[in-house]
């Protein structure tokens, strides 16, 4: 447990350590957040994706000794791929179905890899300890976790490219106009379910990189993932459904908050003080940071 007399380079160090977290959280949120976007579907199976990418990245490393911030790319493909097939096989067919059949349906689906990663790895924690886990940098009187640099660094990179291809790939451009219109879509011809699996697949590529990122600074579990899709939902909404920009934002604030929770109160409060932002972002700005006020 902390205290509120501590040296200003503890909570310094602290904060940039949260900060540098909240930018994977952000990543993660990110790929919900594109998904609702578009799509206007709710990945509850969301954290549970990501799990799948921590114990790739995980087997990777133990079996071949290869960097999970070097898989990030290998990683965000392959969860590509999965995100791209659940769409188009199981998550199309539910597209124009009442919203609880659809939370049924991703329940299920996230339900299956808890046990399915179970039944594979057991109960216990695994985790990923490159050679660099110990090293940090020296910033004057602050030390800066190195793998945390590296991370926070890696998540900047994967938000930087998904900003990039929405704004200047042709495909990136196809999917803003079906998420603003989708019946123009449909009217100038485009191939709206093929554009709503490539965008599934994008938000899951965006848990692949943030678990092969995560690998490096969290132990995983099977059960690890419902606590991910959950703190998801926490970060979308307190930076508005549906932007962008505001899962980053609210990632960061997130993972700040928790870090200062955990110094102040006790590492058990994280939860605690990220759901009492969650409480005061929906009485006071409902639509999150960066939404759109509904008239």
């Amino acid at each position: 447990m902390g205290g509120p007399f501590l040296p200003l380079e503890i909570y310094l160090n602290v904060a940039i350590s949260g900060l540098l977290t909240g930018l994977v959280y952000g990543l993660m949120a990110l790929g919900l957040s594109v998904i609702f976007g578009v799509v206007r579907v709710v990945n509850f199976a969301h954290g549970e994706m990501m799990t799948i990418a921590m114990y790739l990245a995980i087997v990777l490393f133990a079996s071949y000794g290869l960097d999970p911030l070097l898989m990030m790319i290998p990683l965000a493909a392959v969860l590509f791929v999965l995100g791209y097939a659940m769409q188009m096989t199981m998550i199309n067919p539910f597209i124009a179905r009442p919203e609880h059949s659809q939370f049924m349906l991703l329940l299920a689906v996230a339900i299956i890899i808890v046990n399915g990663l179970l039944i594979a790895f057991g109960p216990d924690a695994q985790s990923v300890q490159a050679s660099y886990s110990f090293d940090s940098f020296a910033l004057g009187p602050l030390i800066v976790d190195a793998t945390k640099v590296y991370a926070g660094g890696a998540a900047i990179l994967a938000a930087a490219a998904l900003f990039a291809f929405f704004r200047y790939a042709p495909i990136g451009r196809a999917i803003r106009a079906c998420a603003d219109n989708h019946t123009g879509a449909l009217v100038i011809g485009l191939n709206v379910k093929r554009l709503y699996a490539l965008t599934f697949g994008l938000g899951a590529a965006c848990v692949g990189a943030a678990g092969s990122i995560l690998s490096l600074i969290e132990s995983v579990t099977p059960s690890l993932g419902p606590a991910y899709t959950l703190l998801a939902f926490v970060i979308v909404i307190t930076g508005g459904l549906g932007s962008m920009t505001g899962a980053l934002l609210g990632g960061i604030l997130i993972g700040l908050t928790e870090a200062l929770a955990a110094l102040l109160i006790s590492a058990s409060a994280k939860s605690m003080v990220s759901f009492a932002i969650l409480v005061l972002v929906l009485l006071f700005r409902p639509q999150g940071i960066m939404g759109k006020r509904l008239s």
